[in-house]
């Protein structure tokens, strides 16, 4: 019985992200392209791919190595913009924190911006689900997206690699990050975030490598923590 409540949830959680392949397949291609066009080797970029699993740090960080920036302040924004990730495992610990050390490990691992909107979404929606059941749940769903990110990267990065030298498309970079990111903007917290990172991103551009970015990061962290705190507050 435990079995089969396991391959079920499974399951399902294969069928609740179809609707997200619309989403991570393009983008996922187009990074594989953009990567190539940087610079990057295919097994550099399958390694990115494959290690962060985390599209927005991953466009964040190829767009300051092509701006030339500083290994220190590649891996500060990719870090900056990827601190949600550890908000998303305080959320899940209360649900997955009983489950075996293996298994929080991929978790771990597999723990992006799909698998836990959607996990978290169902333990709500289904508060006496078992354990067994919430891993395969979380399973299902990550298990599904990440092959096909890691797939589509190579897909990408093998186009990339014929296309002309002459010929420069990573002028989509910026456009897919915003992409990415703007679906997250959900509260006036993380719009007064998005929009002081802006106005300082804007500001101190000639700041040399990418320094002004990730000072924008910083303090939109600052700003977003604030307005939270300060709602909390009124609330």
């Amino acid at each position: 019985m435990t079995r089969s409540l396991e391959k079920s949830a499974f399951w399902a959680g294969v069928v609740d992200v179809l609707p997200f392949i619309v989403m991570v397949v393009p983008f996922a291609t187009l990074f594989g392209v953009v990567a190539i066009e940087a610079g990057l080797s295919l097994a550099q970029t399958l390694s990115f791919s494959i290690m962060v699993i985390a599209g927005a740090s991953q466009f964040a960080a190829l767009q300051l190595m092509l701006d030339n920036a500083a290994i220190v302040f590649i891996l500060a924004a990719a870090l900056a913009v990827n601190l949600r990730m550890a908000m998303y495992s305080a959320a899940l610990a209360p649900h997955l924190g009983r489950a075996p050390l293996l298994q929080r490990a991929v978790i771990g691992y597999l723990n992006f911006d799909q698998s836990y909107v959607l996990a978290v979404a169902k333990y709500e929606d289904q508060p006496d689900m078992p354990l067994p059941s919430r891993v395969a749940y979380f399973l299902g769903v990550s298990l599904t997206i990440a092959p096909l990110w890691c797939l589509f990267t190579y897909i990408g990065a093998e186009i990339g690699a014929w296309i002309p030298a002459d010929l420069e498309v990573s002028f989509v970079l910026p456009l897919a990050f915003l992409s990415t990111v703007a679906p997250m903007l959900k509260s006036p917290a993380h719009i007064a975030a998005a929009g002081v990172s802006i106005i300082l991103a804007l500001a101190l551009a000639g700041l040399p490598s990418g320094s002004g970015l990730l000072i924008a990061a910083l303090c939109a962290m600052v700003t977003g923590v604030v307005v939270e705190t300060l709602l909390e507050r009124r609330a």
